[in-house]
Formats: structure tokens, C-alpha cells, sequence
């Protein structure tokens, strides 16, 4: 199976918002769902929601490859998405994003060797005062990322991968 039980029945809670003729209004849901549980979203884990949703396997993968929030390839444990946008960028970002490099020995659209970081340029967060700003897995937002922030939150994210 794909997709654990577990997994399935957080969809369904996501389809039951929906009326029956209107089940892809879940696709983004379902595709989070999946992402949490097998790290990417790979053609069989795509395959997979388009029959249990009902909906064309294409219309999965056109929504999958549209959002940057959605990993297509695998990744690493911990996917950092630095803003690039220009108010970051003049606001710290770059430099913030040099230093994350060299830091990782990685640059954009790489992981590390040993499996626990994947570095990404990121579109506009909505913090443009809190810049630089810098999404952990899509869900943690880091703001005001200065060298020793970032050092931190490194050192913090590898604890938690041990």
C-alpha cells in the first residue's frame, strides 16, 4: 500500500467538506497528507490519489508541479525555502542564503550527503518586515534569520534528525 490507513482516513475527513460532485476541491489537502507521511509525492503516491479522489491522475500531477510547496523528487529531511523575493533579498536574503550554504556545503536545489537538508528558493512567505525569512518543511516559518539564527536553527534541526 502507498499510503498507510492512517493517511486515507485523514483524506476522508478532508473529502467529507466536500459535496460528492466536488471531491478534487481536496486534491491540495490530499497531497499534504501524503507529502507528511512519505517525505515526496512521487507518480505512484500521485496515481494513488487521483482513483481514490476521482479525478484524472494529470489534474493530481498539474497541481502537484504548479506549488513549490510540494516536493515532486525526493528530499531531504529538512526542506529550507528561503525567500528570494526582492523585499527579502535587499532586506538580508541573499546574504542570509550565502551563509546557509556555506553552512550546508550545498546550494539551491541540493541536499546534503547525508540526507538531512534540501535548500530551495522560495517565493514570497507574506513577512516581508521579518526579513530575511526562511520555511522549514512548509510549515515553520523562520523570520529576522540573522548568521547566529541560522547557525541555531542548523544545530537544532540536526539534533531532531538524530
Amino acid at each position: 500500500m502507498v499510503l498507510s490507513e492512517q493517511a486515507f482516513k485523514k483524506i476522508d475527513r478532508e473529502l467529507a467538506k466536500f459535496p460528492a460532485d466536488q471531491r478534487q476541491s481536496a486534491v491540495m489537502a490530499a497531497l499534504a497528507i501524503a507529502q507528511d507521511e512519505t517525505g515526496w509525492i512521487s507518480s505512484e503516491v500521485m496515481q494513488t490519489l487521483a482513483d481514490y479522489i476521482g479525478m484524472p491522475a494529470v489534474a493530481v500531477q498539474e497541481v502537484a508541479t504548479f506549488y513549490n510547496m510540494y516536493n515532486t523528487k525526493p528530499v531531504g529531511k529538512f526542506k529550507i525555502s528561503v525567500c528570494t523575493n526582492l523585499p527579502c533579498a535587499l532586506s538580508g536574503g541573499e546574504r542570509a542564503a550565502h551563509h546557509l550554504k556555506q553552512k550546508l556545503g550545498i546550494d539551491y536545489k541540493e541536499t546534503t550527503a547525508d540526507g538531512h537538508f534540501t535548500l530551495i528558493e522560495g517565493e514570497c512567505m507574506g513577512a516581508c518586515g521579518d526579513a530575511p525569512v526562511m520555511l522549514v518543511n512548509n510549515k515553520r516559518m523562520c523570520s529576522l534569520m540573522s548568521n547566529d539564527k541560522i547557525d541555531t536553527l542548523v544545530n537544532e534541526l540536526k539534533e531532531a534528525g538524530k
